[in-house]
C-alpha cells in the first residue's frame, strides 16, 4: 500500500507504528483498515490452501463426513471448537 503523506515511512516499531496510524487522515485510515483486512484475507486463505495440501484438514473432514451420515447435527463453530488444528 502507497504511503502518500509519508507517515508511515520511518516507523518501524508497533509503537510508531500506531502513533503514525493515528496521525492519518479519515480518508487514509479507511484506506489502511481495507489494505490490513485484504492482506489478513489472503493469508487466512493461503494458510487455507497449505493446510489442505498437506493434509491438515483430512481427519476434520473424515468426522464430519461421518457424523453427517450419522445424521447428527452441530452447530460448526461447537465442532471447531473441539478440534484442535495443531
Amino acid at each position: 500500500m502507497p504511503d502518500p503523506a509519508g507517515k508511515l515511512a520511518c516507523a518501524s516499531t508497533v509503537e510508531e507504528i500506531e502513533a503514525a496510524i493515528e496521525k492519518l487522515s479519515p480518508e487514509d485510515f479507511r484506506r489502511l483498515a481495507a489494505w490490513i483486512k485484504e492482506r489478513d484475507s489472503d493469508a487466512w486463505d493461503k494458510q487455507i490452501e497449505e493446510d489442505a495440501r498437506t493434509g491438515r484438514l483430512d481427519r476434520l473432514y473424515e468426522r464430519l463426513v461421518k457424523e453427517d451420515s450419522e445424521e447428527s447435527e452441530m452447530p460448526l463453530n461447537e465442532f471447531l471448537d473441539r478440534e484442535k488444528l495443531s
